[in-house]
């Protein structure tokens, strides 16, 4: 898919700088992908505490083998 995007010069540059890819291109994907981890880490990050566990649950009897 063409885009044409007006992108920040200075972010541009900095990020290129920094990330050091061969290519504009491949420096605002990889800016996509980390992005897009960030947003799924911190949905995932806001789950801690939320789910409730069964006081009687016993893993170590599930290990067990044999009747």
């Amino acid at each position: 898919m063409a885009t044409n995007l007006s992108i920040d010069i200075e972010l541009m540059n900095d990020a290129f700088k920094i990330g050091g890819l061969k290519s504009k291109k491949d420096t605002v994907n990889q800016a996509l992908k980390e992005f897009i981890n960030s947003r799924r880490t911190a949905a995932i990050i806001e789950l801690f505490g939320t789910v409730e566990y069964d006081a009687d649950y016993d893993y170590k009897k599930l290990r067990q083998v044999g009747p």
